[in-house]
């Protein structure tokens, strides 16, 4: 990629994290894990990379096979 786009994700970045840790919710319609400064940063990264972990394990079960298969056959 290009250097401005580089610049432009890490100022989009920067924004989206100071959006997120200086919003206030309603309370009326929050949860008490709302009141937690970064939770839904934290929460989507983990969510993330457990969907990548379990895709990986699934792939290697479905797709890995021993180095002479096609060998024995």
């Amino acid at each position: 990629m290009k250097k401005h786009w580089w610049i432009l994700m890490g100022l989009l970045t920067v924004a989206s994290l100071a959006v997120e840790l200086t919003m206030h919710h309603d309370p009326a319609h929050s949860h008490w894990w709302s009141y937690i400064p970064g939770f839904y940063i934290a929460f989507g990264f983990i969510g993330c990379a457990v969907i990548i972990i379990f895709a990986k394990k699934i792939v290697n079960l479905l797709v890995d096979k021993e180095e002479d298969y096609y060998d024995s056959i």
